[in-house]
């Protein structure tokens, strides 16, 4: 089989080597890279003859590229987090029930996560750019129609077309980190994007929330619009391409879905994939349940929930930071993610033991902690399996970010409509849903992963290295 159609390690070594910041290349270095990848597939004889670029103009392409794919991976919390505070109203002005309205939610969900499955695979064939653009212009058509919908049946339709073209934000841009970054500069720099993507959730509800005091539910679609239109703007003026002409899929589908379960075929790679799913999805039952926990079991304004939530988000970004800048390097990433889920796990059977009433009448201030402290501990999850995940695989980098994305979207759109079965009255089934996927999460780590057998192998413990897989070979 072609080199295309790997699923490879970084390097070759032992299951699970990672490989240090100095084995993979500088971001400077890899921006160079991509950018030359450009210029050489347009003129290849003037990318020749042109002078390497002094180191100045080297960082400012660097973090050029890394505002831009920050702001790709702000569209989902963009998309999800600006109409949380306005669901109880949309519920009224509908005249839908609260589990209706959380399918608008679904919807955008399930749209985003097979979304990724068509687009991982395009990018791999035509490169990064013109997907992109592509699915950021249908982004903007489809929710200035959602601004309009006059019914929730509407609503939810366009909300799926929103999630479809949203898709390409997603995929792509861990496209793009795997094309420039190795090892675990790669666990570094998806753990800058967090900072970046970060302030989204931060500022999302807060907008909301005030736009609501001036306007509708309609106007926080208007803002979303806006916001599409500038960043497809930016993209097509600012991002290069990152995969070089060489290294696209020449083949068609059946090479996109050949490769698929190539990826599905690598055990590890799968069991990243699901934790990390699993994982979401927990977070996701809080994103779906919080605006009916918070304002209508707790009596918040929407006002106040966006303040919360903003808080939330903050512990997510500032843990994201002390895992990119002090725990990555040097220690293990399989041991921030097991002490991740372990978080994860603690919170959430706190909140079923609160919820249910084990400690008695609680308040919204124990609630709200319990919720702070399942969503920062996501950052010591959600860039580690994406990293762990994506260092198996070079030459496929589209469509296992596809993979990726989808099962955390479909994981999550499952785990939606199950936070509200029993009404807007208990947050009972929100806990129950946080709790038995934190579980899961956990039983795939320990039963797919099995990062204690790869760190035995790799310090001469157990058998020998195999090659690196072929796409369809078990690892």
């Amino acid at each position: 089989m072609s080199e295309r159609g790997r699923t490879t390690r970084d390097q070759d070594g032992p299951e699970g080597h990672i490989p240090s910041a100095t084995e993979g290349r500088t971001a400077s270095a890899a921006v160079t890279e991509a950018v030359t990848d450009v210029v050489s597939e347009e003129t290849a004889t003037a990318a020749a003859a042109a002078p390497v670029p002094p180191p100045a103009a080297r960082r400012s392409v660097g973090l050029l590229v890394t505002l831009v794919l920050g702001g790709l991976t702000a569209v989902p919390p963009l998309s999800m987090d600006m109409y949380l505070p306005a669901l109880p109203e949309v519920t009224d002005a509908l005249h839908a029930s609260a589990a209706t309205v959380q399918l608008t939610l679904t919807a955008c969900l399930a749209g985003m996560a097979l979304g990724q499955l068509v687009v991982g695979p395009m990018s791999d064939k035509w490169g990064r750019r013109r997907p992109l653009i592509v699915g950021l212009l249908l982004y903007v058509v489809a929710t200035a129609v959602c601004a309009f919908a006059p019914t929730i049946e509407l609503l939810v339709a366009f909300r799926l077309l929103q999630g479809l073209a949203g898709a390409a934000g997603i995929v792509i841009a861990r496209a793009v980190v795997r094309d420039l970054y190795d090892g675990v500069d790669m666990a570094r720099f998806f753990s800058t994007l967090m900072l970046i993507s970060g302030v989204a959730p931060i500022i999302a509800p807060l907008i909301g929330g005030q736009v609501l005091r001036i306007t509708d539910w309609r106007g926080v679609f208007y803002i979303l619009t806006a916001i599409g239109v500038v960043l497809t703007a930016v993209v097509w003026r600012m991002l290069p391409e990152t995969l070089a002409p060489e290294h696209r899929h020449s083949g068609g589908t059946v090479e996109a879905l050949h490769t698929m379960r190539g990826l599905l075929a690598d055990r590890v790679f799968t069991g990243y994939m699901l934790t990390g799913g699993f994982a979401f999805a927990a977070l996701f039952a809080y994103i779906s349940a919080s605006p009916f926990v918070i304002q209508e079991i707790y009596g918040a304004s929407p006002q106040t929930y966006s303040i919360l939530f903003g808080v939330n988000s903050i512990g997510l970004v500032a843990v994201g930071q002390i895992n990119g800048k002090i725990l990555v390097g040097r220690v293990s990433l399989d041991k921030v993610l097991a002490v991740g889920l372990g978080i994860i796990t603690a919170a959430s059977a706190a909140l079923l033991l609160m919820s249910s009433g084990v400690f008695g009448e609680v308040g919204l201030v124990p609630i709200a902690v319990g919720l702070f402290v399942l969503m920062s501990a996501m950052t010591l999850c959600m860039p580690n399996t994406n990293a762990l995940a994506l260092m198996r695989t070079r030459h496929a980098a589209g469509s296992a970010s596809a993979l990726l994305g989808t099962s955390s979207f479909l994981v999550g759109a499952l785990a939606t409509p199950l936070v509200g079965i029993a009404g807007e009255h208990t947050a009972v089934p929100m806990a129950v849903v946080q709790l038995a996927c934190s579980l899961v999460a956990v039983g795939c780590f320990v039963g797919l992963c099995r990062p204690w057998r790869r760190q035995a192998d790799a310090k001469g413990g157990g058998p020998p290295a195999r090659a690196q897989p072929r796409v369809g070979e078990e690892s």
